[in-house]
């Protein structure tokens, strides 16, 4: 149930006395304040620790993490100063940080739908769902009327033109926090809420990839076909292509094993994570659960563990070995 819903459904003598608390435990995700050294575990208990960088990529990200902080310390009252170092604080993989920084700020701004989407994006990360739904939930209430704004880059593509906005980012975000909870058809609505907002082929691709899974997931499989007639494999994208080769997969214009096969070594991890959730799925869709769970034990083998394919490898493994239906 949405705060909105519980606020109005609380009676008027209580009113004042519960508003403060509803705001706290619906809006802020009920956050107490994480230790900022505190391991990430896996939804199967392994402790995911961050990658290694090169010395060169640890020094940019470092400087642009300090510079961050530098510019929050000369001016608090800003929100985007605040927004950045947390960011850059992600950047680094210090994702629990980056949760208490944000969470420090909407103490200070506590109706700005944009932490709460960062703030949402990162529980995702450390595989805190429930906090990162209630996160996403009260983002989407707070963007209600507002007009949309294209959400920059941290890392920007090689075009340096950012693809997403704060309104699709919000529904993005919450659409994989149901999907990864197994609530398909409350992902399918949310990445369906995503892909009528996108205004660029980019997150058009990136939302009927999820989408087309979460109605799979569904059972809607009539529903899920007719996403990819929509699909022009021959898009030209700024940065969504694995999604693109999932989608492409799923029509039966390349073959599973192909997407097993990545060139590009600069981000090999994480393009791995991605198509090989992408390989995982198809194998389920063909009944095959042996074969998806072998596939998804080759991705969780990878480094790249803050990826949603990776995560959402996590989630179906676990559902998988306890028998789960799917």
């Amino acid at each position: 149930m949405h705060c909105q819903n519980l606020i109005r459904s609380t009676l008027p003598g209580l009113f004042v006395i519960v508003l403060s608390l509803l705001v706290v435990s619906c809006g802020r995700g009920d956050h107490a304040g994480d230790d900022n050294d505190a391991p990430v575990l896996s939804l199967d208990g392994r402790t995911l620790t961050p990658v290694d960088f090169t010395a060169e990529r640890y020094a940019q990200l470092e400087e642009n993490y300090l510079d961050a902080q530098r510019r929050l310390s000369a001016n608090a009252d800003n929100v985007e100063n605040h927004i950045w170092f947390g960011r850059r604080a992600a950047y680094l993989w210090r994702y629990r940080e980056a949760i208490n920084i944000f969470s420090r700020a909407l103490e200070q701004f506590p109706d700005e739908p944009r932490l709460y989407r960062h703030r949402g994006h990162r529980y995702i990360t450390v595989r805190d769902f429930e906090r990162a739904k209630r996160d996403l939930e009260y983002a989407a209430k707070l963007i209600e009327g507002t007009e949309d704004t294209v959400e920059p880059d941290g890392a920007p593509n090689a075009a340096g033109i950012p693809v997403s906005t704060l309104h699709t980012n919000i529904w993005y975000h919450l659409g994989l926090t149901y999907y990864l909870t197994g609530r398909f058809d409350d992902s399918a609505e949310a990445f369906q809420q995503c892909l009528e907002l996108s205004t660029n082929d980019d997150m058009k691709v990136a939302s009927s990839d999820w989408l087309y899974m979460s109605l799979r997931r569904s059972g809607r499989e009539m529903e899920a076909l007719a996403v990819l007639d929509l699909i022009d494999p021959a898009v030209d994208l700024l940065e969504n292509h694995s999604y693109l080769k999932r989608l492409s997969m799923y029509k039966g214009l390349t073959t599973p094993d192909s997407l097993l096969f990545v060139d590009d070594m600069e981000d090999r991890a994480l393009t791995l994570a991605t198509q090989g959730y992408g390989v995982g799925n198809w194998y389920l869709y063909q009944g095959d659960s042996t074969r998806a769970l072998q596939i998804f034990d080759d991705v969780l083998e990878g480094e790249y563990w803050p990826a949603f394919g990776y995560i959402a490898a996590e989630a179906d493994r676990v559902r998988l070995t306890d028998r789960s239906s799917y």
